[in-house]
């Protein structure tokens, strides 16, 4: 072979092995092998790691030069490990934001970026948008669903016994006598983490406080939580103690669902986001749902409902531009209908239709007759919330330490300090495991 061959030959073989170490830009890179941004993303979701691995998908397909890694922590420490990152400035480049007050702490301190003129952001509707807006009204995250606080059933025990599904407190009851006689625990509660009891009266408690009427007289300052109504409430809570679990108080909310799955317990009182962990866990076990409990029998129930969570982009985060084409592509349908075909949820998102069946008799029932989730909604912010009192306290009075009386009043107590004080300081804020 002649020499100048042997050049043609070289050459070849480096222009081939250049080529094969800039490879085509679809690993770490995007369009001409330039690098892809990467982004970060914080939630207390690590059950919805699968569901957003097919959203993340969808929008790096279409944004080939953007990667976005999800990172979810456990839910109970996640506020601490959000306001260590945020604080020091070396955190994520998107948050998931508790909702209400929550979003609000970490807005008022100047940690977000304000989404008001996002495309899509203004097609959300406005009560979903209140979960996460700042003391100065802008909207500083894309709100995810609509909870509702449910009563699910296994249809199978319901059958096997010839008992039709409650519709009402005095038939929950009634149910509840007739199932425990058959040697199952009606309903599989857990009380160690405080929140599970706040939902669990928030679902239960509608129909003793008048729903609506009572939340408008609280908002008007026409009551206070120390209304009859409220001790009423909370009687519901003590009545069904001898329906739940030995020593619930003792058990997390795992150790609920284990009887629920074992099919020890025959019902399962939280938000309607569990339905996906069960459809996951116990397939071939039917799942009914009761949306909440009617005043009367044939009445529309009363659904005890809240926003969910947001994600919103950090103000320090270096990828700003890029953080809110994500958040652009979390307001749009496309979005909407992913999230809710993969975690059998109610998309926030204008025009998304939930293809699952009981999701769309929680979104019916809820469209027809709701009522917030007081402690939440209105009583969430403060350090200590009253939120957390009333749930902590809820705990006292299943453990015999502190009356109803007692209850009721310590949490109007705090509430009114609560409206005294100024917002805390994010450094301040306690977590909730919400």
């Amino acid at each position: 072979m002649s020499y100048k061959k042997l050049y043609v030959l070289l050459f070849l073989i480096l222009v081939s092995l250049l080529f094969a170490a800039c490879g085509n830009g679809v690993d770490d890179a995007g369009d001409e092998g330039i690098d892809a941004v990467k982004l970060e993303m914080y939630s207390w979701r690590s059950e919805d790691r699968k569901a957003y691995e097919e959203i993340i998908d969808a929008f790096e397909k279409e944004n080939p030069n953007i990667k976005v890694e999800f990172q979810p922590y456990d839910s109970t420490e996640y506020n601490t490990i959000l306001t260590n990152s945020l604080v020091s400035e070396s955190g994520p480049d998107i948050v998931q934001l508790r909702p209400y007050s929550g979003a609000r702490t970490i807005a008022d301190n100047g940690y977000l970026v304000s989404l008001n003129d996002l495309p899509g952001v203004q097609d959300i509707d406005s009560t979903y948008l209140d979960a996460a807006r700042g003391s100065d009204e802008n909207v500083y995250g894309i709100p995810l669903t609509l909870n509702s606080g449910v009563i699910f059933y296994n249809q199978n025990i319901f059958e096997e016994l010839g008992i039709d599904p409650p519709e009402t407190w005095e038939e929950l009851i009634e149910v509840s006598e007739q199932i425990k006689s058959k040697g199952i625990t009606p309903i599989a509660q857990g009380g160690r983490d405080s929140y599970l009891l706040s939902i669990f009266h928030g679902v239960v408690a509608p129909t003793a406080y008048d729903g609506n009427e009572f939340v408008k007289d609280i908002l008007n300052g026409n009551a206070d939580l120390t209304d009859q109504r409220m001790m009423e409430s909370l009687d519901r809570l003590e009545e069904l103690e001898q329906y739940l679990p030995e020593d619930f108080i003792a058990l997390d909310d795992n150790d609920a669902q284990a009887l629920f799955y074992s099919e020890e317990a025959a019902m399962y009182i939280n938000g309607d986001y569990r339905l996906e962990t069960f459809e996951k866990n116990i397939p071939d076990i039917p799942i009914g749902v009761i949306p909440g409990l009617a005043s009367e029998v044939g009445d529309q129930p009363v659904v005890m409902n809240w926003v969910d969570g947001s994600f919103g982009v950090v103000e320090a985060s270096e990828n700003k531009e890029e953080a809110l084409k994500f958040m652009e592509f979390m307001a749009s349908k496309e979005f909407g209908q992913i999230f809710s075909d993969e975690l059998n949820r109610v998309s926030a998102v204008e025009g998304v239709n939930a293809k699952n069946e009981v999701v769309q008799k929680v979104t019916e029932a809820s469209e027809a007759n709701s009522t917030p989730y007081l402690m939440l909604v209105h009583f969430g912010e403060g350090s200590p919330s009253t939120k957390s009192i009333f749930e902590d306290s809820i705990q006292g009075m299943y453990l015999g330490e502190i009356s109803k009386e007692e209850l009721l009043e310590e949490a109007q107590e705090n509430a009114e300090k609560v409206a005294e004080e100024k917002p805390e300081d994010l450094e301040n804020k306690e977590d909730d495991g919400d």
